[in-house]
């Protein structure tokens, strides 16, 4: 017949499992935190006020993309910039969270082909210091993910400049609060 062993040793061998778990757990998370680094390496993008503009410089992604963290209407979203897109095409469920109103319908050409999405105006969009009000955009339930395109309905707002691995992004101070 098998002795149980002592309690203290139990409690010893349940902390060390805990440990391990939680410093599991630790590890998981610390790594979910890097590869997100370094999908969206601007997560709090830095503004610079130089007198005539507001300048945000973006870092490029190991995928080559531009994406950043802002806001639109005071709501967190991830930039993903696209000078390819018309206007500034938000995913459905994204839109839903943000209240987005859905206006007239229209056709738009995605990388998964043609889709059916609505018209809608942004009050506010915000990508560090860089303000930007009354915005068009698009509703687009074909898009994969929860990245909004930040499309040329932006964009032409704002100088951009590419350096190397860096997009500069500049807003004149007097176009700021248009």
């Amino acid at each position: 017949m098998t002795q149980a062993p002592p309690p203290d040793r139990r409690l010893g061998t349940v902390m060390m499992v805990l440990a391990w778990v939680a410093g599991l757990a630790l590890a998981a998370q610390w790594f979910a935190g890097y590869e997100e680094r370094r999908r969206n390496p601007n997560q709090q993008p830095l503004s610079m006020h130089l007198g005539e503009a507001v300048e945000v410089r973006l870092e490029r992604n190991r995928y080559g993309h531009y994406l950043a963290n802002g806001q639109i209407n005071g709501q967190p979203v991830t930039f993903l910039l696209d000078t390819g897109a018309t206007f500034v095409a938000v995913p459905l469920e994204v839109a839903e969270r943000l209240q987005l109103q859905r206006g007239r319908p229209m056709m738009v050409s995605t990388a998964n082909g043609l889709s059916e999405s609505w018209s809608t105006r942004i009050d506010s969009l915000q990508l560090g210091d860089i303000h930007l009000r009354n915005v068009s955009a698009g509703i687009v339930p074909g898009i994969v993910g929860e990245d909004v395109l930040l499309g040329m309905s932006a964009l032409k707002q704002l100088d951009f400049t590419q350096r190397g691995n860096e997009l500069i992004l500049r807003q004149p101070v007097e176009s700021k609060h248009e």
